[in-house]
C-alpha cells in the first residue's frame, strides 16, 4: 500500500537490475532505469529493517539464504571496465533473520538451507547501491531453484509473507525484458512488437483489479503462453522473482515503472 505516493519499509518490489555494472558506469542506456531507481530511493516512508532479495543469479537445487555476517561481492559479469571491479557495497548480513527464513520456508514444506559463505551477486549490490547507498540495511539473498517452477517460486512468496511484520522490504530483482540475443540485435517492427506485447500482458497480469487471486495465480504460472512470452525470457530466471513478490500477497499491483533499459521495454512492480 502506498501513502501518497510514498511506500512503506516492508513494501514488495519487482524491479529491472539492468545489464551486469552498466548502471554503475554512467551507461546511457540505463539513464530511464538510473532515474526511477534515485526517484524511488527517496520514496520509502522509513528505513527498511532488512532487506531480503531475490536474484535472477542464483539458482540452487532447494531455496538457499545467505547466512554470513558480512558478505562479500561476487563480480558475475566479465568484460567490463576496471572500474567494474573495484564496486564496493559492504552491508551487513543478518544470521538470524536467515534462519527465521529458512525456518518460514520449511514450515510450508519448501526445504531451505543457509550458506554462509556466499556474497552478493551484482542483482543486489547494483540496484542497492542506488537505492541505498549508505549500505546501512543489513541484507540476504534467496536463489531461486535451479528447476525454474513457477508455481514453486510462488509458493515460495507465499511462505515470505510473515515478513512484513519484521518491517522486511522484499526486492525481487531481474528484468521483465531478458533475450541476450535481441539486446545486440537490430531493432525492427517485429521485435518491437514482440518486446511490447509481452510488456502488456505482463502489466494486465499484475495490475489489473478485475482478476481474482486465482486468475492471476494461474497467469502467471502459464506464462510461457504469454504473447511472446519465450522471445523475451527464453530462461525464465530473471521473471522468476516477480513471481516471488506476487506470492507473497496474492494481490494486484502498482505499476512503478514502464520505460526503456538497453533500448527494450521493461517494467517495475509495487505490492
Amino acid at each position: 500500500m502506498n501513502v501518497n505516493g510514498y511506500y512503506p519499509a516492508n513494501s514488495i518490489l519487482y524491479i529491472p537490475h539492468g545489464g551486469g555494472p552498466l548502471p554503475l558506469l554512467d551507461d546511457k542506456g540505463h539513464q530511464e532505469l538510473l532515474n526511477f531507481l534515485y526517484s524511488l530511493s527517496s520514496r520509502f516512508l522509513s528505513k527498511p529493517a532488512a532487506i531480503l532479495l531475490i536474484s535472477a543469479h542464483w539458482e540452487q537445487s532447494v531455496a538457499t539464504i545467505t547466512s554470513g555476517e558480512s558478505p562479500g561481492l561476487i563480480y558475475d559479469y566479465y568484460g567490463f571496465p576496471d572500474a567494474a571491479y573495484r564496486i564496493e557495497y559492504p552491508a551487513a548480513g543478518e544470521p538470524q533473520l536467515a534462519l527465521h527464513i529458512a525456518n518460514l520456508l520449511q514450515k510450508h514444506g519448501i526445504p531451505a538451507v543457509l550458506d554462509a559463505k556466499r556474497g552478493f551477486d551484482h542483482g543486489l549490490f547494483v540496484p542497492l547501491k542506488i537505492l541505498f547507498p549508505n549500505a546501512d540495511i543489513p541484507c540476504l539473498q534467496l536463489s531461486l531453484i535451479n528447476d525454474l517452477n513457477p508455481q514453486t517460486h510462488i509458493k515460495i512468496g507465499n511462505a515470505l509473507a510473515d515478513l512484513s511484520k519484521q518491517n522486511v522490504l522484499i526486492l525481487g530483482s531481474g528484468f521483465s525484458f531478458h533475450n541476450m540475443a535481441a539486446f545486440f540485435a537490430d531493432d525492427n517492427e517485429t521485435a518491437v512488437l514482440k518486446n511490447n506485447e509481452f510488456q502488456q500482458w505482463l502489466i494486465d497480469t499484475c495490475c489489473d483489479p478485475d482478476l481474482s487471486r486465482q486468475q492471476r495465480e494461474s497467469r502467471l504460472i502459464d506464462w510461457q503462453h504469454a504473447p511472446y512470452a519465450t522471445y523475451c525470457h527464453p530462461r525464465a530466471e530473471h521473471l522468476l522473482p516477480l513471481h516471488v513478490c506476487f506470492g507473497v500477497t496474492g494481490g494486484p499491483a502498482k505499476l512503478l515503472f514502464n520505460g526503456e533499459v538497453l533500448g527494450k521495454k521493461t517494467c517495475a512492480f509495487l505490492w
